[in-house]
């Protein structure tokens, strides 16, 4: 089978291609046969930033080619998505049981990708923020795969003003199509009128001024990989909080509310009240051009591998 790794870290020049022996699934896993691989800010960064090379991971969607001792939830032939922990750009993946679900009849594996973990993330960060009806609401990386769907969640929880902030006003028409009532740029000298609620998947320098977005008793919720620091006394100079929101402890801690907002995702899918927009698709064999789209931040919306094992 055909995967995508790399043996130094660097830029999207280091990824290649490779043919290696198909896996096995262990206890409690499944093999899966991909047709999607959603390609994240995160893996991304890791690539360029760490410290040594690594499984490249994240989500797929395809089908169960085989199942491990134990899995008696699933079986060959079986359309899925989830979390791929090793070695996700591949032909053939191994997931955890726990980590997977089926994927409905009304959509295909790229629209998977594109919206369950993302739209998990984006729907945790907002509950996270403790919204009100009538409360206005910023979003960071309002373009991303993440922050598009965040928008669109915000519209529909009763959001009386949608802000989406950007790097480029070349977005502004795609994130105004997906909810926002005003869009303002990170080099702004201002961000408008304050906000309740800020969303921010960016962090570092992005920090400062999203909490200065934030009016008296406002909550930013961060949810990005990063980094950053916030002075407390900006927090403190009008009561605003800081919260932190990582899915990780939400799929291990809460599993009921992640499998209720998995399906709620799917059923706004499924009516048409949640767009999960995808911006390129690239062949397994071209994950360098799509972690360059990523790494210069010129996505609007998911940027997905395909593998053609559909």
């Amino acid at each position: 089978m055909r995967r995508v790794r790399f043996e130094v870290n660097g830029g999207p020049e280091v990824l290649f291609t490779e043919d290696v022996p198909a896996p096995a699934p262990g206890p409690g896993e499944l093999l899966v046969r991909t047709e999607a691989i959603g390609v994240t800010l995160p893996v991304v960064r890791k690539v360029r930033e760490g410290k040594e090379p690594f499984p490249l991971g994240g989500e797929v969607a395809g089908t169960v080619a085989a199942v491990g001792e134990g899995v008696t939830a699933f079986a060959p032939g079986d359309r899925v998505t989830g979390l791929c922990f090793s070695h996700g750009y591949a032909e053939l993946a191994v997931l955890h049981a726990s980590m997977t679900s089926r994927v409905p009849g009304h959509a295909t594996s790229v629209e998977a990708v594109a919206l369950v973990r993302s739209g998990l993330v984006a729907r945790g960060a907002y509950e996270s923020a403790r919204p009100r009806p009538g409360e206005s609401v910023l979003v960071t990386a309002a373009a991303s795969a993440v922050g598009q769907l965040a928008l669109q969640l915000a519209r529909a929880g009763g959001a009386s003003r949608v802000v989406a902030a950007v790097s480029s006003a070349d977005k502004a028409a795609f994130v105004r199509d997906k909810g926002a009532d005003e869009v303002v740029l990170y080099g702004d000298a201002s961000w408008g009128e304050p906000v309740d609620v800020v969303l921010d998947g960016v962090g570092g320098e992005l920090l400062t001024p999203a909490v200065k977005a934030l009016a008296p008793g406002g909550r930013l919720v961060a949810f990005g990989s990063g980094g950053g620091t916030v002075e407390v006394y900006d927090l403190l100079v009008g009561g605003k909080s800081l919260i932190a929101f990582q899915m990780a402890m939400l799929a291990r801690d809460r599993p009921e509310l992640y499998a209720a907002w998995r399906e709620e995702l799917w059923e706004r899918h499924r009516a048409g009240k949640l767009h999960a927009a995808v911006h390129a698709e690239f062949p397994l064999e071209e994950a360098a051009r799509a972690h360059q789209v990523i790494d210069a931040r010129r996505n609007l919306g998911k940027v997905v591998l395909v593998t053609g094992g559909a």
